[in-house]
């Protein structure tokens, strides 16, 4: 008997049922991440991102962050660098950033050593500068982290529970 991912997801539509469903939803974000197109994850992930449900976009990455082995905190960082003008190291998260560029304003690529030496605040203070500096920095968190689903089970069920509908509703057009 084949998966029916549509049956599954029919749950999620509608925001009432959604948080209904929240004490469920970490079981059947497995089978989801498992059976639905990345874009439609990538989507899923975006959507609980910016929900007003879910803590604030800076706050949920440094959570995300605090969970990640060093691969991907070096992605991570790498990507909310990558939306960031030059200038803007040296000022955020302590100045930390510049430190590890050799005071260079330019951003190389971090390691996942130098990912380490970060904490999940510095993170938080670096997406709240990415957010307004460039917002698409959602869209692309979004994407990267639809590549982690075992990391995005960590934000919790009400988290997962929008994401799971925002799946639904992209799956449905």
């Amino acid at each position: 008997m084949a998966f029916d991912i549509g049956s599954l997801l029919q749950q999620y539509l509608g925001g009432g049922a959604a948080q209904m469903n929240a004490g469920r939803a970490a079981d059947d974000f497995d089978k989801v991440a498992q059976n639905a197109p990345r874009s439609a994850m990538a989507e899923g992930v975006t959507e609980a991102l910016r929900s007003d449900q879910t803590p604030p976009f800076p706050q949920m990455l440094g959570q995300l962050f605090g969970k990640s082995d060093p691969n991907e905190r070096a992605g991570m960082l790498n990507e909310l660098l990558g939306s960031l003008g030059p200038g803007i190291l040296s000022s955020i998260a302590g100045g930390k950033l510049g430190n590890l560029f050799g005071g260079a304003g330019a951003p190389t690529t971090i390691t996942p050593e130098q990912a380490a030496t970060m904490t999940p605040e510095q993170v938080e203070q670096i997406a709240k500068q990415a957010e307004q500096e460039n917002p698409s920095i959602v869209e692309r968190m979004g994407d990267f982290y639809a590549e982690h689903p075992q990391l995005v089970k960590t934000i919790g069920g009400a988290a997962l529970a929008i994401l799971l509908g925002r799946v639904a509703q992209g799956m449905r057009q």
